[in-house]
């Protein structure tokens, strides 16, 4: 029992630090596809994200060789905050490609790996992993991760909408406020039959979507008679009045 114990929160630990490996590297795709919106080479990035993106995989490859045989959800609190993460910059890779929300089975059919991927990217495998060098390995996103990573989504997108502003492109911030009215509502659908989690997530979606939605407004009644370079500072005040409002700031 004692060595069951120890295996097992050993392979808990390992888990936790692959985790903050993908959130890490999440984090920095997502920053890297802000630069779109000021960068003239939007391909360019495009292609940069997509190779971090695949070196997030991997990452994920090493989870579900670890995860093999296991009970996915007895570890599912160890690794849930990357998969959001992971969640959070691919979909927000997909809105900027394709203005949509990518779907979770489309999220999980790019965490299926070969026998190609697992030889040439596993350098190190875990005893687990040694086992079963042949075969298919599969990491299935949650729907909880999920929800809470398209739940993340939006405040990466009002960001966008921010930085469009500033940049003088007045087509992006309808379409970005047109989206988030979209899984706004469905979120609201869900309402507190959901987990915990999603419904307190829901107070900064609705703030997120008040602040883009007031972005559009300005442009719309005030747009043609403000310049370009001036309409990120007209945002940005009215932003910072909403905030007092609400009691943020």
């Amino acid at each position: 029992f004692q060595q069951e114990l120890d295996a097992r929160h050993d392979k808990y630990e390992r888990l936790v630090k692959l985790s903050r490996d993908i959130t890490v590297e999440s984090k920095r795709t997502i920053f890297l596809l802000h630069r779109i919106t000021s960068a003239p080479y939007m391909d360019e990035i495009l292609t940069e994200a997509e190779i971090k993106l695949d070196g997030v995989r991997q990452k994920i490859l090493q989870v579900a060789q670890e995860l093999s045989g296991e009970d996915m959800h007895q570890f599912h609190r160890a690794i849930t905050t990357g998969l959001q993460e992971y969640v959070e910059a691919v979909s927000f890779q997909h809105f900027i490609k394709t203005r949509s929300l990518i779907s979770m089975d489309e999220i999980n059919k790019q965490l299926i790996f070969s026998t190609e991927d697992n030889g040439k990217e596993n350098k190190t495998p875990s005893s687990d992993a040694q086992d079963k060098q042949c075969g298919t390995w599969r990491l299935k996103i949650t729907p909880v991760d999920y929800l809470l990573g398209v739940a993340d989504l939006t405040g990466e997108l009002m960001r966008m909408c921010i930085n469009s502003v500033g940049n003088g492109d007045i087509d992006t911030p309808f379409e970005v406020s047109q989206f988030l009215r979209q899984v706004y509502d469905g979120f609201s659908f869900i309402g507190n039959t959901g987990p915990y989690e999603v419904s307190k997530k829901l107070y900064t979606l609705k703030q997120s979507l008040a602040k883009v939605e007031n972005a559009c407004y300005a442009l719309k009644v005030r747009g043609s008679e403000i310049p370009k370079h001036m309409l990120a500072d007209v945002f940005s005040v009215k932003t910072e009045m909403i905030d007092q409002e609400e009691g943020i700031s």
